[in-house]
C-alpha cells in the first residue's frame, strides 16, 4: 500500500511511503481487537471495591434478644446482615479484573486496528516534527494545516521529540506517542491516526521483531 507524504505545512511533498501489508494491509480481526481492547479496560479497573462482613463491624457481640418469641428473624448480635448497621452477606472483595491474553493475539489486534485506519482513509503520513522550542499554538497550526483540528488525533513518532511532545500535551484532543510503545485502545480511541516516517518504519521493525 502506498500512501502520500505530506509536510508540517498539510502539503504533499511529492513522494509516497510504501506501507506494510503485513502491518497495514492485513483484514482487520474484530474479534481479536475486541479481546484487546477489552483487556486494557480489564486491568485498567481498580477492583478495590469492598464491604464490611460481620465480624469486621464494630458492634457488640452479646445475643440481643431471646431466640424464639419475638416475632421475628432468629438472629444473634447486632453484627448480624439481617439488622440494620451490620455486616453484609457475601459482599464484594477486591480482586483482580485483567486476564491474560496471548501476544500473537495481541499484535494480531494491533496490526487489525493499523489496517483499519488505513483502509478507512484515516490514516495520515508526514515528513517529521520539528519545534524550535515547545510552543501549543505552533502545533494548533499544524492540526489545521493537516485538516485534523476537530478530530481526536494520535500522532506515533520513531523518536520522541521533547519539544514537539510539550506542545501537544495541553491539547485535549491530541495524543502523543512513540510508535513502538503503542497500542490498540490509543489507535481505536483516536479518529485519525497521524504517523511521521520514521515512526512507519518503528512500527514495521517493532512487528518483524515479534
Amino acid at each position: 500500500m502506498k500512501v502520500k507524504v505530506l509536510n508540517q505545512q498539510g502539503k504533499e511533498t511529492g513522494r509516497e511511503i510504501e506501507l506494510s501489508d503485513d502491518v497495514f494491509g492485513i483484514e482487520p480481526n474484530t474479534h481479536a481487537m475486541w479481546l484487546s481492547v477489552r483487556q486494557i479496560q480489564a486491568h485498567n479497573r481498580q477492583g478495590t471495591h469492598k464491604s464490611k462482613e460481620r465480624n469486621e463491624i464494630a458492634r457488640s457481640g452479646k445475643k440481643a434478644f431471646r431466640q424464639k418469641g419475638t416475632g421475628g428473624a432468629r438472629r444473634g448480635d447486632m453484627r448480624s446482615p439481617l439488622v440494620k448497621g451490620g455486616g453484609r452477606a457475601f459482599g464484594p472483595k477486591p480482586h483482580p479484573y485483567g486476564f491474560k491474553l496471548n501476544k500473537k493475539v495481541k499484535d494480531l489486534a494491533r496490526k487489525s486496528a493499523l489496517s483499519f485506519k488505513a483502509q478507512n482513509g484515516n490514516l495520515i503520513v508526514v515528513e517529521s516534527f520539528k519545534f524550535e522550542a515547545p510552543k501549543t499554538k505552533e502545533f494548533i497550526s499544524v492540526l489545521s494545516n493537516l485538516n485534523i483540528a476537530e478530530n481526536k488525533t494520535l500522532f506515533l513518532v520513531g523518536e520522541a521529540n521533547n519539544n514537539v511532545g510539550l506542545s501537544a500535551r495541553n491539547l485535549p484532543k491530541v495524543n502523543f506517542l512513540d510508535a513502538r510503545l503503542v497500542n490498540i485502545f490509543d489507535v481505536m480511541h483516536a479518529q485519525k491516526l497521524v504517523i511521521t516516517e520514521d515512526g512507519v518504519k518503528a512500527l514495521e521493525a517493532n512487528f518483524s521483531n515479534n
